[in-house]
């Protein structure tokens, strides 16, 4: 059995950073059509999901007796809430390209809101920690290795360092509110991630294809994009097949997300905008002191 031992990172909420969005080119990684519109795909995700993690959270927060936990909820949600602003303003760069941002916004709120109303607090907080274990370990993916994201442009880079240093931070609340107030069946716990992983994979790709399309790119030019583009994600030696072990962890019994260590460079990331002041200047240094 694993050893579960709590997370000893506080969540810090940090506002009014400034990424310097809109000086960034169309196809922001390394020219590349689809990897761009993957990213920008997955960023659209972000602000209404985490109003809905928020939401799922809030279901139990008049449950939770425990100070720090009440207290950690507290923080989650002002980090999420931050997070939201943030890519709401990627969102907004997207809509000056001619995407149809709010188009998938409406679809996705129509599904989040339905099942908010219709299906129990148990599974709408395990959807949510399921979620949150998935872009954990995303964020740990995707600059645990300098070379992943060595094509972005650092500014696209340090938005989502900044995402993936507080997801690492956060990773763990939705979960203890799951376990320990909600006292979710494991079963709903254990469906949620497959689950989430097939919605969350499933709207991106659907939404970077339509976002192609806008782009000018026809159903053959779209096609081509698609077989060269995805074993970069899902392929043997992909960016997301790696993560594989630590995905599999969550259908243990005695799981928690303690059990997988922070990203090595993490205070490296902190130090940085301690010093600076500058998400910036932090996710380049996050990014320098990742793997060869």
């Amino acid at each position: 059995m694993n050893a579960i031992v709590k997370s000893t990172i506080q969540p810090v909420v940090r506002s009014n950073l400034n990424f310097k969005l809109d000086e960034i080119p169309r196809y922001w990684f390394g020219g590349d059509p689809f990897l761009t519109r993957m990213f920008d795909a997955l960023s659209l995700t972000f602000p209404d999901g985490e109003r809905y993690f928020i939401l799922s959270v809030r279901l139990f927060r008049d449950q939770i007796k425990d100070p720090k936990l009440q207290q950690r909820v507290a923080d989650f949600i002002r980090q999420e809430a931050q997070h939201g602003i943030a890519h709401d303003q990627m969102n907004d760069l997207m809509r000056e390209q001619g995407m149809p941002v709010d188009q998938f916004i409406s679809r996705l709120n129509s599904m989040m809101n339905r099942d908010l109303k219709y299906r129990s607090p148990h599974y709408n907080i395990a959807v949510t920690a399921a979620a949150e274990h998935l872009t954990a370990l995303m964020a740990e993916t995707f600059y645990a290795h300098k070379q992943t994201l060595a094509a972005a442009h650092p500014y696209v880079r340090a938005l989502f360092a900044w995402h993936a240093i507080e997801e690492m931070e956060h990773r763990d609340v939705a979960f203890d509110v799951m376990k320990e107030v909600a006292q979710t069946p494991e079963l709903t716990r254990k469906a949620a991630l497959p689950f989430i992983t097939v919605v969350m994979f499933g709207f991106t790709l659907y939404r970077a294809n339509i976002m192609l399309k806008y782009d000018g790119f026809n159903r053959l030019q779209r096609w081509q994009m698609n077989l060269k583009g995805l074993p970069w994600f899902f392929g043997r030696k992909g960016v997301l097949t790696r993560m594989g072990k630590q995905y599999r962890d969550w259908f243990k019994a005695d799981f928690h997300p303690s059990q997988h260590p922070v990203i090595a460079q993490y205070e490296v990331w902190v130090k940085t905008l301690e010093e600076t002041n500058n998400p910036i200047l932090a996710g380049e240094a996050f990014w320098q002191a990742a793997q060869a």
